[in-house]
């Protein structure tokens, strides 16, 4: 008998080790989540008044980012106490417990095993304090409605569509169910009972559950939506191994509608205007900055200084910031700068009235630490000169003076479509603008090239002109043609200008369909980090791209409501929503000498599928798994493995 055991002993090895190999250094990691085993009260039980429940696992647990994951519906305006302890969850509800109404605790995926971290997955604890349990459930997306990123982490919620709703109950009365978007934007509503509701999101700043704040992000929609359901099928996928598949078998399922709702997200215009700070950085300047702009700019009278033609207004283009630069030195020397400051701001009813401050703007870095910091350079090149007299080198007895030195961009190289700018550190006093010269070389001949030549704010100019492709073109200034308000002046300047040949661009023909009837449609041609690189104005339902450098490029679209060339964002108290903005869900190469063309049904696709993922910064949430783990091990050791499951 003996005898044929040892016979078989090693067959008996052999199949043993058929799903496991050996077994690695460290034993295997535990892959099997966390179980529930009893609560109290029972999971969807009904006529619950307990404010206190417990949920009991099969093993000890963590809870993980509690208070941003576990969402509880109906919303609790006093924070509920939710812990781990050991074996159990506890959550303490401290509001009063509504009747007839169905209670879901969200737990998403924040419970997992204290070990080794196995994710419980999406649960859910449902509990009614009437004789029965709403099972309803809405779902769908919450997305910036400037670039259709999807948005992390706002609560999404319902209102019920009946006659206790007005335009202000979003103002007023907390939402009746919410769920919170993961890192997709996805977000689902349960417990929700048969009716009619509207849909509401906010990024609720203050955890009232209503919209107080204009800087609170948020959504919403006209229409009203009604939960329902429908037999859906899902297709599963069984695998023989990492590379071949099985079978797929196709399983009916309850399906909750609608699912894919999608709700736009805005922060609402800040119209009303105050004061944030004022800045004095630089002794020869002082800045205002406001929360919102006004055409009617801060009026300085000065206290221990005369304030009459003593600035050069620099005003930003939406006039919410304001800097008064100093014409004269002697009050750029002063430290501190004592004045009234007049402006206007939104009082308590909205209404704009003027306020006067007494403001002493002290400079952060004060005159005479920069003429020291001068003096230094000073002894500085004083020093290097003297060095080079020695050892019998060119040097210099004098120290050339200081010039003004514009910013000239582009410098060099560049394209048919651009132009030239200027930009200068102070404003100008003067501008000469017959000491600006353009010259283009036409068969090896230098000729003069027709030009304009215009201010475009305060310290920036631009030099416009019929760019030839393959050209090359020489920009001369005379000397003194610039002079700024501390009276530095340019000395000459010739700079070379090369035009790139046409071969070297690609063309991109975009043809729009489903484009809205109302509005102007602006395409916009986006790099790889999803800022704007060049907009066009789509004119008879085509936009036209010429001169585009070689490389990658995503396509957005915005419709301009209100021709001011602009995004604009949306208001809620006036209805109106931000102005749509549409993904073209593909990556576009150009290369030279391409001619590439696109047809864009704006509407092919819905909103939260067409922004690509490769400029889309918020990322999905990942999923949390170990069982890699043991895979991983496996292979290392050279054993094979089968999950536990299989």
């Amino acid at each position: 008998m003996l005898k044929n055991v040892l016979k078989y002993l090693p067959l008996l090895f052999l199949l043993t080790a058929c799903a496991r190999m050996g077994n690695p250094d460290g034993g295997w990691y535990d892959e099997t989540p966390p179980r529930v085993v009893h609560s109290e009260p029972n999971d969807r039980g009904t006529n619950v008044t307990a404010k206190r429940i417990t949920i009991n696992f099969n093993e000890y647990i963590k809870l993980e980012d509690a208070q941003n994951k576990v969402i509880i519906s109906p919303p609790q305006l006093e924070m509920p106490e939710v812990r781990a302890a050991g074996k159990r969850i506890i959550v303490n509800l401290r509001d009063s417990l509504k009747p007839n109404t169905t209670y879901t605790i969200d737990f998403s995926d924040a419970i997992s095993d204290n070990n080794e971290g196995n994710p419980m997955g999406n649960y859910t604890f449902t509990f009614s304090t009437g004789d029965q349990i709403d099972t309803m459930q809405v779902a769908g997306y919450a997305l910036d409605a400037s670039n259709l990123e999807p948005i992390k982490g706002i609560l999404v919620g319902l209102y019920r569509a009946d006659s206790t709703f007005t335009d202000s109950t979003f103002h007023k009365t907390p939402l009746l169910r919410v769920s919170r978007t993961n890192g997709s934007g996805f977000f689902s509503i349960k417990g929700v009972a048969p009716g009619r509701y509207f849909v509401r999101a906010i990024q609720d700043a203050d955890g009232d559950f209503v919209y107080g704040q204009k800087s609170e992000t948020i959504g919403f929609t006209c229409d009203t939506i009604v939960p329902r359901t429908t037999m859906g099928i899902r297709q599963d996928t069984l695998w023989k191994d990492p590379l071949h598949i099985d079978k797929i078998t196709q399983t009916e399922y309850l399906r909750y509608l609608p699912d894919d709702l999608t709700l736009l997200c805005f922060q609402a215009k800040l119209t009303d205007r105050y004061l944030i700070k004022t800045e004095r950085k630089e002794p020869e300047k002082l800045g205002f900055f406001f929360s919102y702009g006004n055409d009617s700019l801060p009026v300085i009278r000065g206290l221990n200084f005369e304030a009459d033609s003593a600035f050069v207004i620099e005003a930003s283009e939406k006039r919410d910031t304001v800097y008064y630069w100093l014409r004269d030195t002697t009050l750029v020397n002063q430290d501190t700068l004592r004045m009234e400051a007049t402006y206007l701001m939104t009082d308590s009813t909205g209404t704009l009235i003027a306020k006067t401050d007494t403001i002493e703007a002290l400079a952060k870095i004060p005159y005479a630490k920069r003429l020291k910091s001068k003096e230094k350079e000073i002894e500085q090149w004083e020093k290097e000169q003297e060095k080079k007299k020695k050892r019998g080198e060119p040097y210099d007895s004098v120290r050339p003076p200081e010039f003004l030195k514009p910013r000239i961009n582009p410098s060099g190289q560049m394209a048919p479509n651009q132009n030239v700018y200027f930009e200068f550190d102070a404003p100008l006093d003067s501008c000469n603008l017959e000491g600006v010269h353009l010259y283009s070389m036409i068969d090896s001949v230098w000729y003069r090239a027709p030009h304009l030549f215009q201010q475009v704010d305060t310290r920036r100019y631009v030099l416009k002109a019929e760019w030839r492709p393959g050209i090359e073109y020489s920009l001369e200034v005379d000397s003194m043609a610039f002079v700024n308000i501390y009276g530095l002046f340019n000395r000459p300047i010739k700079q070379g200008l090369k035009i790139t040949p046409e071969e070297r661009f690609s063309s991109l023909i975009v043809s729009l369909t489903h484009a809205p009837d109302s509005g102007t449609v602006y395409v916009e041609l986006m790099d790889g980090s999803d800022k704007v690189s060049r907009r066009e104005k789509a004119v008879d339902g085509t936009a036209e791209f010429y001169y585009v450098r070689p490389g990658k490029y995503y396509l957005r679209a915005f419709v301009d409501l209100n021709d001011n060339g602009i995004w604009d964002t949306g208001d809620y108290d006036s209805n109106q929503q931000a102005e749509e903005v549409f993904y073209f869900h593909e990556e576009l190469e150009c290369k030279e000498k391409w001619d590439v063309t696109r047809n864009w049904d704006l509407t092919y696709r819905p909103r939260y599928q067409q922004k690509p993922a490769n400029i889309t910064k918020q990322k999905p949430d990942k999923d949390r798994q170990v069982s890699n783990r043991n895979a991983q091990r496996a292979a290392e050791k050279g054993i094979t493995y089968v999950p536990k499951d299989k």
